[in-house]
């Protein structure tokens, strides 16, 4: 693996932005300063472009089982969706089964990534009960495997949800352990009475999906997991906020000194609950949970991003066509699989419309597509920065390119785009994974496999490039 040499391009971090040359060698950066020598080097050109730190997607769903079907990205078509759209590390769910050892879930992911993955890859893992058997396994999982996140349901209700006691088990362990719990915080109870109303009264449409889920049961359930967490003096993420509800619960907890962290997605800043009344059943390209919004809660998003309250964005990829796989809840909304093609849009969509409109820095911008989840889910500084000794995981951006998202160019396998006919401003131009073009000049150049699977530290307890040090989260 040869020298590289990028010149001309505008270097931007979480908190710096400056023109300055960056040498890789082999998987790392080795040097970044003014005119470096090239000696050896292939010189790379990125005259009008910022590089950006590789995005970190901390919410995916590849080759994932649902509904009686299974998602259309697989890690293959999934991960090389990921780096044109500027990601450079995911981490999946593992979905694990109760009654059977968690190895076999993480086993399971292993076999659906290995010699597909294009780009770097890390496993959260579903936390489903908490027994003797499942306490034992966990030290193994976070030491040896080096996942070091643990997700619980608070919704799916006799599918994927876990008790409030499994939640508070959980959330203590992980404090003992150094690992961090993610909750899809929504109240699993309560959809499920709601949704069995629905159903009695003849409301099937895709529509009833989001009024059978409304923001009062996200609320709630984060406010509920985040008092669980300060009770057992824990660490909580909860995922894909999507509403004013959830943020003023999170904002509430931090204020008190909580440690929670909040992530949202790209479709909860720019699509709407209008999106799901479409005719001929095209609402139901829009059906995830939780559910799109009434507009005004974008609003509150965007402040929460730019204030802090809310720290990253996942795209929370669950991919399905729309004829074939969403078609099976025609009639019965309930059937219809949730989740959408987000992997690829994620970072541009937040270069656009956050820091073009000013909602967000640039430096906000780049914390929140990377360096946040970094530090929280234990690979900075290796990822999520740029700088001397951290993998050359980098972003060539055209900041000016307009374009329109469209089905028709994206790379996802799946047959619509959640934001088609949107325009844009700004796309990835070339990606380098360690060091390794994986996409350059907008054409794939990778292959399957090369990306590598992440063993992760634990929580708060990230190293530096020098020493071994607690850093800032």
């Amino acid at each position: 693996m040869g020298k590289k040499l990028i010149k001309n391009g505008v270097i931007v971090t979480a908190s710096d932005q400056y023109e300055a040359d960056i040498l890789i060698d082999g998987e790392t950066i080795s040097a970044i300063g003014d005119t470096l020598p090239s000696t050896d080097a292939e010189i790379i050109d990125a005259k009008g472009c910022y590089i950006f730190p590789g995005g970190i997607d901390p919410h995916t769903h590849l080759d994932m089982p649902f509904g009686g079907t299974v998602t259309k990205d697989d890690f293959e078509s999934g991960t090389r969706a990921a780096a044109f759209g500027g990601t450079t590390t995911i981490i999946d769910f593992c979905l694990t089964e109760k009654g059977k050892p968690l190895k076999d879930a993480i086993q399971t992911w292993h076999n659906k990534s290995k010699e597909k993955a294009v780009i770097d890859y890390g496993f959260h893992l579903m936390i489903g009960e908490i027994n003797e058997k499942v306490l034992a396994e966990l030290p193994q999982v976070i030491d040896e495997e080096g996942i070091t996140s643990l997700k619980v349901f608070m919704a799916y209700k006799n599918v994927f949800q876990a008790d409030d006691g499994t939640l508070f088990r959980t959330l203590i362990t992980a404090k003992d352990l150094g690992a961090l719990v993610m909750v899809h915080a929504e109240n699993g109870d309560v959809i499920d009475y709601l949704t069995k109303e629905a159903l009695n009264n003849g409301n099937t449409d895709p529509i009833y999906h989001a009024l059978t889920r409304p923001p009062e049961v996200e609320g709630e359930a984060t406010g509920r997991a985040a008092q669980l967490t300060s009770l057992a003096n824990s660490q909580l993420y909860v995922v894909h906020v999507s509403c004013a509800n959830a943020v003023e619960k999170i904002a509430e907890a931090r204020n008190k000194g909580v440690e929670i962290w909040g992530e949202t997605c790209p479709q909860y800043l720019t699509l709407d609950l209008s999106h799901l009344k479409r005719p001929n059943f095209e609402g139901a390209k829009f059906v995830w949970s939780p559910p799109l919004r009434e507009k005004w809660h974008q609003e509150v998003l965007w402040n929460a991003l730019k204030s802090g309250q809310l720290q990253t964005i996942g795209s929370d990829q669950c991919s399905f066509d729309f004829n074939g796989q969403k078609s099976l809840g025609k009639g019965d909304f309930t059937k219809i699989p949730n989740g959408g093609p987000m992997i690829e849009d994620r970072v541009s969509v937040l270069f656009s419309e956050g820091v073009k409109k000013g909602r967000i820095s640039i430096h906000q911008f780049v914390d929140i597509i990377s360096t946040r989840a970094a530090k929280l889910f234990g690979m900075f500084p290796k990822k999520g920065t740029i700088a001397v000794g951290a993998d050359a995981d980098l972003v060539l951006f055209d900041p000016n390119k307009e374009r329109v998202l469209s089905a028709a160019s994206h790379h996802m396998a799946v047959d619509y785009n959640a934001f088609e006919g949107m325009k844009i401003t700004g796309e990835p131009v070339s990606v380098l994974v360690r060091g390794e073009f994986v996409v350059r000049d907008k054409q794939f150049v990778g292959k399957a496999g090369s990306g590598q699977y992440l063993k992760r530290e634990k929580y708060g307890t990230t190293k530096s490039l020098k020493q071994n040090e607690t850093l800032s989260i």
